[in-house]
């Protein structure tokens, strides 16, 4: 790929990287689809590091950050989610430990609440094992739903 080339499709990036916080995960699919080659795409990411565009702590923090007051999800999800974007354990333990460990009981404690709302039926095993399976589809560990659950009943 010629000079040209390169210019454009880093020009694309940096917009594409403007809009919103991009992890390299993002950029590199978002130029496959671009059609560019890997060779390109490596140069690309560099560039965009280099002149901040792409920072995966950043994004670690600001994903983390939305999908648990947003999303409403657990750790577990975050993690995996963040996994999926190839960010590391190492990125990912920081942000994931500064959320609040009273705001996250008292969101899963609200959503179990709202979940029990929602379940009806007689039998106290199947309302147990609906809500126990939506918390941990939530991403919540199955100690804590276990000892919210207590709480509750």
């Amino acid at each position: 790929m010629d000079n040209e080339e390169f210019e454009k499709y880093l020009i694309k990036s940096q917009a594409y990287c403007s809009r919103a916080e991009k992890c390299e995960s993002d950029v590199r699919t978002y130029l496959y689809k671009q059609g560019v080659d890997s060779e390109t795409i490596s140069k690309i990411i560099e560039s965009l590091v280099d002149d901040k565009f792409v920072d995966n702590d950043r994004y670690a923090r600001a994903f983390v950050s939305d999908a648990f007051k947003f999303n409403k999800w657990g750790k577990l999800k975050i993690r995996q989610a963040l996994l999926a974007k190839g960010i590391s354990d190492k990125i990912m333990s920081e942000p994931l430990a500064e959320i609040d460990d009273a705001e996250y009981m008292s969101l899963l404690e609200t959503i179990l609440r709202t979940k029990l709302k929602s379940v009806h039926g007689d039998d106290d095993y199947k309302i147990k094992a609906s809500v126990f399976r939506f918390a941990y589809s939530r991403g919540f560990e199955p100690e804590l739903v276990d000892k919210v659950w207590v709480k509750l009943r």
